[in-house]
């Protein structure tokens, strides 16, 4: 098996393959850290599972994502994170993820979500698969953000995290203008008014976290 660990933190890439080794002893093992070299190993080499940090420099997890599966629609793509699956993995298994597991799972999850992953299956842990059957029984009104579309729920973390309009602006190769527009759009959607109440929304939601403000920094987060 081949597969293909992304990651911008060398420690957790290689205790990552050292959980997966021991699991599949034959494979062969690749590494990205940042989500252009992603994008560069998917479209160069053969892989069977890809396991994709969701925060990286450069493009979003989400962006990426989505990236892999135009060009690779039936390759399994597992989503690792340090955010909570519940705020997350209902917007990325819509975008094609094959699971969705933060990075406190158990490595043996891990193992079993890389053998459903490849064998065709979407896995999901068994608290998000009850939360998921919980909401579906009682109709429970989705959260505000969850109205977002993937861009206006990207900026909408970028502001949280302390970013300027010009700084998301630079980094998404879009105009001021464009950025703006998406922010009076998201802010409109979940009936804010300001930064100030998006960010306290944010962590409400724990869409970022409270380390991660670092105003006019360029500095990425995790």
């Amino acid at each position: 098996m081949r597969i293909l660990i992304a990651d911008d933190h060398a420690v957790v890439r290689r205790g990552l393959k050292q959980i997966l080794v021991e699991a599949f002893k034959r494979s062969v093992f690749g590494e990205a850290a940042n989500s252009q070299e992603a994008l560069e190993c998917v479209w160069k080499e053969p892989w069977d599972v890809v396991i994709l940090d969701l925060t990286m420099p450069g493009r979003s997890g989400l962006e990426v994502l989505r990236e892999i599966k135009r060009a690779r629609p039936k390759l399994p793509v597992l989503i690792l994170s340090m955010h909570p699956e519940d705020q997350f993995a209902v917007r990325l298994l819509k975008a094609g993820a094959s699971g969705y597991m933060t990075k406190e799972s158990a490595p043996s999850e891990l193992v079993g979500a890389v053998n459903k992953a490849v064998a065709g299956g979407r896995y999901v842990s068994v608290a998000l698969a009850e939360k998921l059957a919980s909401l579906i029984v009682n109709d429970v009104q989705a959260a505000p953000h969850e109205s977002l579309s993937d861009r206006e729920f990207l900026i909408l973390r970028l502001i949280a995290s302390g970013k300027t309009v010009s700084w998301i602006a630079h980094d998404l190769s879009l105009s001021v203008k464009t950025v703006s527009t998406y922010r009076s759009r998201l802010l409109e959607k979940m009936s804010l008014t300001n930064n100030s109440e998006l960010v306290h929304y944010a962590f409400q939601y724990q869409l970022v976290e409270r380390g991660s403000i670092v105003m006019g920094s360029t500095s990425r987060q995790k």
